[in-house]
């Protein structure tokens, strides 16, 4: 695995050949969507950013499973459904795609839209170097992948944050952050596969 900055990953993307499809996976409060609006930024106008997230769940789905309180865990995530989204966008046969009101906590069907110049997909999310049923299948269809490596007391201060950014109290932000965020981030960091590339911060 080869450890870059910001900068020489950009370097690195731009010098994907053809259409090229690119995981940026790490865990949650690890700066994905950030790293990759910002390095789309850098990148250009045929750069564009994909967040798995709209691949969510909805909530009276979880509601009948009892998974609420999981949600952000691999099993509230649609995999099939983002496999197939993946493999469709990487045949051409795919342009538009959900995303995920997080203020509504709810997805947003086919809100998102895959634009005609885009030449680099870099696509954003938790999962996509799970080594798990349905995730695995993701493998064979990326052409980079970069791993987000942030420590575990960064990720913990970030979440907290997050929570009390959305109107949780002190001790609910914490609680959140320690029951569902970091358990999910330790299966991530757990059960990921090997990246192309290491991306530190924190």
């Amino acid at each position: 695995m080869e450890t870059l900055d910001t900068a020489g990953l950009a370097d690195r993307l731009r010098a994907l050949p053809g259409r090229a499809m690119v995981a940026i996976a790490g865990a949650p409060g690890s700066g994905k969507s950030t790293t990759a609006e910002t390095l789309a930024e850098a990148i250009g106008p045929d750069a564009q950013v994909i967040p798995m997230d709209g691949f969510h769940r909805e909530n009276d789905w979880l509601d009948a499973r009892g998974l609420r309180a999981r949600k952000g865990a691999p099993e509230t995530f649609d995999a099939e459904g983002f496999v197939a989204f993946i493999q469709g966008v990487r045949d051409g046969s795919v342009t538009r795609y959900p995303t995920f009101d997080r203020s509504a906590d709810c997805t947003r069907p086919g809100a998102g839209t895959i634009l005609p110049q885009t030449r680099l997909l870099l696509v954003e999310g938790n999962y996509l170097l799970l080594d798990r049923p349905v995730w695995r299948d993701l493998a064979p269809l990326w052409d980079m992948t970069v791993w987000i490596d942030v420590p575990i007391e960064v990720l913990r201060a970030r979440l907290v944050q997050r929570w009390l950014h959305y109107g949780k109290t002190p001790e609910a932000a914490a609680a959140q952050a320690e029951g569902n965020d970091l358990a999910n981030a330790r299966t991530i960091i757990a059960e990921s596969r090997p990246a192309d590339v290491r991306l530190t911060q924190g």
